[in-house]
């Protein structure tokens, strides 16, 4: 949720913001009908604002929120600047300048530069997918008609590739279908990147290209690393488009 809410217009809870029959909300754009427990962010706002009333602001709760979920699952901890305020524009268009699963590593090194970060940024963020989760429509060009010469990806592993399938057959009725993004789900460390040297990553483009493959195999080599690198990247990312004038959203389905 952090990382959909500040690739777009910067770190303003926008992604927070409900859809109303004049405007259809960042939350309700494709790439986003992952995101779950809005509930979890509506909660802590409730008790924020009995404590300390229009102070802290829904932008900062998900800065927060994201950090405190890394850490609590095994992950790394790192200071969270605050002050910021939140936006009051959510358009769903405008959802399409977040990385498609299917960009190569060119694609997503340029939308990462557009936001000030690195190649670095681009792997070790990647890690996050540790705790992820990703619909079949994410991945399914993997699956089938992969290219002229192979039917499927030659990069993955075969018997990881038959489980996918069956998971996502085509045609697939069943749009909450999807695969774990790791194979321990709820346990934050260096794994996915495991996962992707032994063919068995969902999204596979960074092992596929020499300007990434080397950080891949480096952090999946060294945990600690991959901890100091996400915490670094996480907070580069935390600065992205802060809103220092602005309003501080009493509810954060709502503008003021």
């Amino acid at each position: 949720m952090f990382f959909h809410d500040c690739f777009i217009r910067g770190c303003d809870s926008s992604v927070l913001l409900d859809s109303t029959p004049q405007n259809q909300a960042e939350k309700d754009g494709p790439p986003n009908i992952s995101l779950r427990a809005f509930y979890v962010i509506d909660d802590a706002k409730t008790k924020l604002e009995q404590a300390c009333p229009r102070t802290v602001s829904c932008a900062d709760i998900i800065t927060v929120a994201a950090r405190d979920v890394v850490a609590m699952s095994g992950g790394p901890l790192w200071n969270v600047l605050k002050g910021r305020k939140d936006g009051t524009v959510s358009r769903a268009a405008e959802t399409i300048n977040l990385p498609a699963p299917t960009f190569n590593v060119s694609q997503l090194i340029q939308s990462f530069a557009k936001r000030g970060l690195g190649i670095k940024d681009v792997v070790a963020l990647s890690g996050g997918h540790t705790l992820g989760f990703s619909h079949c429509s994410s991945f399914q060009a993997r699956l089938r008609n992969f290219s002229s010469v192979h039917d499927i990806d030659p990069s993955m592993n075969s018997e990881f590739t038959e489980t996918l399938r069956k998971k996502c057959p085509k045609p697939n009725k069943d749009h909450n279908a999807g695969q774990f993004l790791d194979s321990t789900a709820s346990t934050f460390y260096n794994n996915y990147y495991k996962q992707l040297l032994a063919g068995k990553g969902v999204f596979g483009s960074l092992f596929s290209d020499y300007r990434t493959k080397w950080i891949v195999e480096s952090l999946a080599k060294n945990q600690s690393l991959f901890f100091r690198e996400l915490a670094a990247t996480m907070v580069k990312l935390g600065n992205i488009g802060v809103i220092e004038n602005g309003e501080v959203r009493l509810n954060c389905r709502v503008v003021n």
